[in-house]
């Protein structure tokens, strides 16, 4: 990583983990939110099986994601000092307390309790995770975080390269 954006402390051949890891509890916590739908509209258990499945599988892959984000958090001081890197974190500590509650009562509670709370908890839950989202594209693509510089304009020279010789802008003009 270069000395210049904080860097990512959690990483495998220079690529960052976190955001490796971050699509599946978020597919997952969007998902229960779906099966949670598809339950109160049809009744039909195989509904909220999938949704307490899909929030076990959220939480254990959320813990996981949280931990390569920790990393990088506690890693870099220059991330602590960000002041969206702080709000991130504690968004995804709601989401993951929200959706661990969320799972002990569909556990212990009756399909009433599921059918008025668990949605709620559900919907809470994504409405966070958009927010946190949000922060994290802030961080990425304002702060730079855990973006490598490579010196050059690579990114530049890659899509000119992608775009073929010819081409000189999005209007697909000839460059010659």
């Amino acid at each position: 990583m270069d000395g210049n954006n904080p860097r990512s402390s959690a990483q495998i051949a220079g690529h960052p983990i976190h955001p490796l890891l971050i699509p599946f509890p978020i597919v997952s916590f969007i998902g229960a939110l779906v099966t949670d739908v598809m339950w109160l509209s049809t009744r039909e258990g195989g509904w909220a099986t999938a949704s307490n499945w899909l929030l076990g599988v959220g939480l254990v892959t959320a813990l996981a994601a949280a931990a390569a984000g920790m990393a990088d958090y506690f890693g870099d001081d220059r991330v602590r000092k960000i002041g969206a890197a702080t709000k991130h974190m504690i968004a995804n500590i709601v989401v993951l307390t929200l959706e661990a509650v969320n799972l002990v009562i569909r556990l212990t509670g009756t399909p009433e309790q599921i059918g008025a709370i668990g949605i709620w908890l559900s919907f809470a839950s994504v409405l966070i995770l958009a927010y946190s989202g949000w922060l994290g594209g802030e961080l990425v693509y304002r702060h730079r975080v855990g973006v490598q510089d490579t010196g050059h304009d690579g990114a530049e020279n890659d899509l000119a390269a992608a775009r073929g010789p010819l081409s000189d802008d999005r209007f697909g003009r000839d460059r010659r």
